[in-house]
């Protein structure tokens, strides 16, 4: 067990403490907009980067800020980051921010997934995604009876003992909080990675329960914060198309899709990995649920795929969810390289009819890209393919419209003619 190294007592906030009033004892500047780049924030947009503003004045990272246009609008209150290009991140309010706006917030978004998820067969979920939940900076993941959270920005670190206070009192059942705030993003914005236990006694597997499948996970073994919520109905889709289908399963992390493939009864069940950890707990997962018959491969997904061409091996159903191919826009033309040759290997192993699944969880990679990436690399092979499934996030992970940045997933299935 990991014991968290933090009195329970900073957690006691002080609740008495009037917040409203915190605004007459600071110098609260005003950030003026150039008139010339209303138009996206009037849309909705939350984000206003350095280039847009009239002057980036030195104040104090994550610090709290009026913002205006040239013409005096308001939009209300923003963190502020003058070492950031998303130098202002709106709030929405014209209230000073204190304790009740971001406990109300976390609240409205914890009892928004109450109403469309089925616990009793998850029961694990994103609560809050971010902007999409007009708290930006911050995600929190429910694992269980855990939560794992996410601090992404500055102005959310600033009131980091109030998230998790109001956390406490939104879900009072929960038994721990860990952080993994280790992501790039922290460092854009000029913070130091936190990883570890800040509340409760946190386990170093965790039990989860997913389309009434069971999982085991981990906050400190696993990717982001410890396993991709965000697939939950894609994978729930690919248990009803695999009855009688030799199944491989590519990038397979945890297993999550390959389990899914044995509970649709597929003929035969691959699942591939480069990290032997990742293989390891898959691997345990596959037998909480009863499952033995499934073939688990360590290796490289195109060095794996070239050797079974070489073989002349085949798959009905071969799903590729990679990890993400672009962290920022520089590295969009490497990426489309890498969609492109595992694309283009995986086709060549499919047999009459087989089913492609091409999945991408980078915001820098659209979807017409994707598909135009795919749709070219079929031509060269002059496969015909129609698209049966589309998939996207869930409805815990909400498109934020106003913001494209919110809407990362694509998922497609595709069938060979």
């Amino acid at each position: 067990m990991l014991n968290n190294h933090f009195s329970n007592n900073f957690l006691i906030y002080n609740n008495n403490q009037n917040n409203t009033k915190m605004e007459d004892n600071l110098q609260i500047q005003t950030i003026n907009l150039k008139n010339q780049f209303t138009k996206r924030v009037n849309f909705g947009h939350l984000w206003i980067f350095s280039n847009e503003l009239v002057n980036v004045p030195n104040l104090e990272n994550g610090c709290i800020v009026k913002v205006e246009d040239e013409s005096g609008k308001s939009y209300g209150y923003a963190f502020y980051n003058p070492n950031s290009l998303i130098t202002c991140r709106l709030l929405l309010t014209n209230k000073f921010p204190d304790s009740e706006l971001f406990t109300n917030r976390i609240k409205d978004s914890y009892n928004k997934r109450l109403k469309y998820i089925n616990t009793k067969i998850s029961n694990s979920f994103r609560v809050v995604f971010g902007e999409s939940d007009l708290l930006p900076g911050l995600v929190v993941d429910k694992f269980a009876d855990y939560l794992c959270i996410q601090i992404l920005s500055s102005g959310m670190e600033k009131y980091r003992d109030i998230i998790i206070s109001s956390l406490i009192e939104v879900i009072p059942s929960i038994k721990g909080i860990y952080e993994k705030s280790d992501s790039h993003t922290r460092k854009l914005e000029g913070l130091e990675e936190k990883v570890g236990a800040i509340y409760g006694d946190i386990p170093e597997y965790i039990e989860i329960i997913e389309n009434d499948l069971k999982y085991s996970i981990s906050f400190i073994k696993g990717q982001k914060t410890g396993y991709f919520l965000d697939q939950k109905l894609n994978r729930e889709f690919i248990s009803k198309i695999s009855d009688g289908l030799d199944v491989l399963d590519c990038y397979t992390n945890l297993g999550g899709f390959i389990i899914n493939a044995a509970k649709g009864n597929a003929k035969s069940t691959t699942a591939l990995d480069i990290s032997k950890d990742a293989i390891s707990m898959a691997k345990q997962n596959a037998i909480l649920n009863g499952f033995d018959n499934i073939d688990f491969v360590v290796d490289d997904v195109p060095n794996f795929l070239k050797k079974s061409f070489d073989l002349n091996k085949k798959w009905d159903l071969i799903i590729l969810d990679p990890p993400s191919f672009a962290k920022n826009r520089k590295s969009i033309p490497m990426a489309k390289h890498a969609y492109s040759k595992i694309n283009r290997l995986a086709m060549k192993l499919l047999n009459d009819k087989g089913i492609l699944v091409s999945s991408s969880c980078t915001k820098h990679i659209e979807e017409e890209l994707l598909l135009d990436i795919i749709l070219r690399e079929a031509q060269k092979q002059n496969l015909r393919f129609t698209l049966i499934y589309r998939g996207s996030q869930p409805p815990d992970h909400p498109y934020l419209i106003n913001m494209s940045e919110t809407n990362y997933l694509k998922f497609f299935v595709f069938q060979l003619l």
